[in-house]
């Protein structure tokens, strides 16, 4: 019996979207340790009217079918921010991008690869990296490493053979992110902890927590030191103003004021650190799915979230303290103060850290001061086109 060919479809609209997302989460349970997301939250994020993403973006999904039945998805999409940065840093002019792989199989992978690679280069690209789906700061890489354990909020699970898929497909890694593994039961050694003393001492020198009240523009304050600070990081995109309201949205109910905190020195904001409860731990209850009863699972746990994991995502100096004794120095005492309240407000163990670039050696240096251990790994690809 001949198999069907495989056909790539352009995928528009709200059904085209819903299919799209539900692929996504079709592929996404079959792999091991995969943790359910909420659906609305996955519809949202390629919703042109809801992700201020589109604003500066060309996107384009597809999916590809074997007759009747969908067998992948793929997106194809350019960032115009991201043209705008130095090639230096990894994008640059002709930089086009690919992100929601999913396939049946290496045929269907290659096709959709294809479909992704021809769309880019009608727009005028001249090479692709992936995948980002879509932006650079929702979920960048490929996981290559750490399949055995389940991920944390806002990162990426993907089945290890898609590696071979992709490196097969002519792609070779541009960038390595990594996350660290970090308990936090115990205290940290003892030079980090006179590094903690000695900042303490300085008058100069306030950590505080985010006020909710005014959440707004505590968030404004974080993503300017956080424009601030990577700016100079491979794959840097700044945060448009409205991407800064909407995570300020979408961050809020996550928030608890003891694992944000500000430093200021002389009382200006110079330092942040973001930690998060893992609210994955509350989704594998749910099964990803807020009725008939999930909501009020899930709304139990935002409230008073205890679990054994931490989530790290972001953390930022500004540029001009960079390579200084002071920035380290902010950075264990905004970790220290953060550990404490993990463990004794909230029961947790563990924390993980990252995405963390491989060439980052100011982040690298203080993962390793505290104890962490890599445990997971992510690839971004580049290929010609």
């Amino acid at each position: 019996m001949t198999e069907a060919p495989i056909t790539i479809v352009p995928i528009s609209g709200k059904k085209g979207r819903a299919a799209f997302v539900d692929l996504g989460r079709k592929f996404a349970s079959r792999v091991p340790h995969f943790v359910p997301q909420l659906r609305g939250e996955q519809l949202e994020l390629i919703d042109p009217g809801k992700n201020p993403f589109f604003q500066h973006a060309r996107v384009q999904l597809f999916m590809a079918y074997r007759g009747d039945v969908p067998v992948g998805r793929i997106s194809a999409h350019i960032d115009e921010l991201a043209l705008e940065i130095p090639p230096e840093q990894g994008m640059g002019p002709g930089t086009g991008m690919f992100g929601y792989y999913d396939a049946e199989d290496e045929r269907v992978g290659d096709a959709l690869l294809a479909a992704a690679e021809s769309w880019l280069r009608q727009q005028g690209m001249t090479q692709v990296l992936g995948p980002i789906s879509l932006s650079i700061w929702e979920e960048p890489g490929l996981l290559v490493r750490g399949h055995d354990h389940a991920p944390m909020l806002m990162m990426g699970h993907h089945p290890a053979h898609y590696q071979t898929w992709i490196e097969g497909a002519g792609y070779v890694p541009a960038k390595k992110l990594f996350t660290y593994h970090l308990p936090i039961t115990g205290s940290f050694p003892p030079l980090v902890e006179r590094i903690v003393k000695s900042g303490e001492r300085n008058e100069r020198i306030r950590i505080r927590e985010v006020d909710k009240s005014k959440f707004e523009d505590e968030v404004r304050i974080i993503l300017h030191i956080l424009n601030d600070a990577w700016s100079g990081n491979w794959g840097f995109v700044p945060f448009t103003n409205t991407e800064i309201s909407y995570a300020a949205k979408k961050m809020l109910p996550l928030i608890h004021p003891e694992l944000v905190r500000i430093a200021e020195l002389d009382g200006k904001p110079v330092a942040f650190m973001i930690t998060f409860p893992d609210v994955n731990e509350a989704l594998v209850q749910t099964g990803g799915k807020l009725f008939p009863f999930g909501w009020f699972t899930l709304l139990r746990w935002i409230r008073k979230p205890r679990g054994k994991h931490m989530r790290v995502p972001l953390m930022g100096v500004l540029k001009e303290y960079h390579n200084s004794r002071l920035a380290s120095q902010l950075a264990f005492m905004m970790i220290e103060l953060i550990r404490q309240q993990a463990v004794g407000k909230f029961g947790a163990s563990r924390a993980e850290i990252g995405w963390i670039l491989d060439d980052n050696q100011g982040m690298v240096a203080i993962a390793d001061m505290i104890g962490g251990t890599i445990n997971r790994e992510y690839l971004i690809y580049r290929k010609p086109l």
